[in-house]
């Protein structure tokens, strides 16, 4: 058997150079396929960051009026001091997250999140804009993208 082992492997030839390269083209493309995918899906993540981020926030601020329902401007510092909100997240301290009560009772919310290279704005945006905010994969880099003219996610 060991004879027989020993005939097979000295009968054996190498890789030939044309079949390495064909490998390492096949490799290539398939990592210029999948890069720009996880590129996405990272960007992705940074936008629902920021839209979990902002829900969070209107979340505070509805509690937050409903034990002061005379108020119709709430600042950072009150979610945060009154206990309302733990964590800003990716919203920086001086952009807000800042609320308004506008005359049809509806909350407005106006600050930006900033989350790695993804910035989102808000512009009196409700609850329902906040929540129809899409992770727009198909957006080129930089270009901004809005589900209505409150939000503005540029990357």
């Amino acid at each position: 058997m060991k004879k027989f082992i020993q005939q097979k492997l000295k009968d054996q030839k190498g890789m030939t150079l044309i079949e390495l390269l064909a490998v390492i083209v096949i490799i290539a493309i398939i990592a210029a396929i999948a890069i720009p995918a996880i590129g996405n899906i990272i960007e992705n993540s940074r936008v629902g960051a920021a839209k979990s981020d902002a829900l969070s926030a209107f979340a505070a601020a509805e509690l937050y009026l409903a034990e002061n329902a005379a108020d119709t401007a709430i600042t950072t510092a009150e979610l945060t001091g009154g206990g309302y909100l733990d964590d800003l997240g990716s919203f920086p301290t001086a952009t807000g997250p800042a609320f308004a009560v506008n005359t049809a009772g509806d909350l407005l919310l106006t600050g930006t999140a900033v989350n790695g290279g993804v910035t989102v704005a808000f512009s009196s945006a409700t609850k329902g804009n906040v929540q129809d905010l899409n992770n727009s994969a198909d957006s080129a880099a930089g270009a901004s993208v809005a589900p209505s003219a409150n939000i503005t996610v540029t990357r």
